[in-house]
């Protein structure tokens, strides 16, 4: 059995608790024999700040790029608000993101049965929901130059943020979008803004052209991206797979996580291109939400989209679908057995602590693998 280097970075907030129950599923997978992790752990965000005066050390990148995959738990704060902008904790993320070349985004919206009346739509709009999202993360109006504010005298400032795409960032985006689809339900949407932005036209047509090439299976349709937001919360289930860029993807996904009742219930995946020698490719999987200042300590955060994503990392990184299946299936179990943490709960319904959910999700793995 391969054994897996897996480096966890449990950052700030809530991150160290959830973090600490996900540990508690790879303790239990190694224990039963279903897969081998060699775990190390390193600081991100303000935790590093604090004890090294970066977001990200230089020695936790070197385990970052030594490592099979990442689990990051989650960064930021109130109490980093003050540091310099370059030493912001999100700073960190974004290092990891950059060094390890992690272009590819994956967020799936998932709604399962027993949460469709926690979203805020119509359950028969939203149960059995089942989409995944691909952002490209590192380019477009984020990283594009110039970028910067100019004093233009008399009181007056102007902002300049530059959207850039090249051919290449497209087509790689698209590969992976088009590659996911064949494993789900074969259909591609991609979103832009052709009809008012330059890099909406390249887009549509970079995406258009390899498809044509290589994809002609896979089913793809073009939608405006202000379209498209309308489109998911009207009817978000005509969606399989949707491919964008990353100001797009940034709010669309946002959207989509609302789709299903709690932003505590959403994994992702950073993922970067496959090495050609090794077969390998640098990921970093983390929950979608935030590092919840506001009840850090208390132990009542929802685990599920942490543990959901070692899940991703388990199918994507490690070539263990089957055990992603059945860690989706024990999540599914315990909340259709009505254990809900504070963020899930129904009106006047009972509430479990974030470690409760993670016994409850290790002892539904074992009912799911006897």
């Amino acid at each position: 059995m391969a054994t897996h280097k897996l480096l966890l970075l449990a950052g700030d907030g809530i991150g160290p608790e959830v973090t600490a129950e996900v540990k508690r599923v790879i303790s239990w997978l190694d224990a039963q024999g279903i897969a081998s992790f060699a775990v190390e752990e390193d600081l991100v965000g303000g935790c590093a700040y604090d004890a090294h005066g970066v977001p990200v050390s230089d020695a936790a990148m070197e385990r970052a790029k030594a490592a099979d995959a990442i689990l990051l738990g989650a960064v930021g704060g109130p109490k980093w608000a003050g540091v310099p902008y370059e030493h912001r904790p999100e700073a960190g993320l974004l290092r990891l993101r950059k060094d390890l070349s992690l272009f590819a985004n994956l967020r799936p919206a998932l709604c399962y049965p027993a949460l469709a009346d926690a979203s805020s739509l119509k359950r028969e709009v939203v149960e059995g929901l089942d989409i995944l999202i691909v952002r490209e993360l590192t380019g477009g109006v984020y990283f594009g130059e110039p970028k910067t504010i100019l004093d233009l005298g008399n009181g007056q400032k102007r902002a300049i943020d530059t959207q850039v795409y090249d051919t290449y960032e497209i087509d790689r985006i698209a590969a992976v979008a088009f590659e996911l689809a064949r494993t789900r339900r074969n259909k591609v949407t991609s979103a832009e803004k052709h009809n008012v932005m330059r890099s909406g036209v390249l887009w549509k047509d970079t995406v258009t052209a390899l498809h044509a090439k290589d994809y002609k299976d896979v089913e793809l349709e073009h939608q405006l991206a202000d379209s498209l937001a309308m489109q998911l919360v009207r009817w978000p289930k005509q969606f399989d797979v949707i491919v964008t860029d990353n100001l797009f993807g940034d709010i669309l996904s946002d959207i989509a996580s609302m789709l299903t009742g709690s932003l505590g219930m959403l994994p992702s995946a950073s993922l970067g291109a496959v090495d050609a020698t090794t077969g390998k490719r640098a990921a970093m999987y983390e929950p979608v939400h935030g590092s919840a200042p506001d009840i850090a300590g208390r132990g009542i955060a929802n685990p599920i989209a942490m543990i959901g994503s070692l899940g991703m990392a388990l199918r994507y990184s490690f070539g263990l679908g089957d055990v992603a299946d059945k860690i989706e299936a024990a999540i599914a179990g315990v909340l259709a057995a009505g254990l809900r943490t504070a963020d899930i709960r129904a009106p006047g319904g009972p509430i479990i602590g974030t470690a409760d959910m993670g016994e409850a999700i290790v002892a539904e793995l074992a009912k799911q693998t006897a």
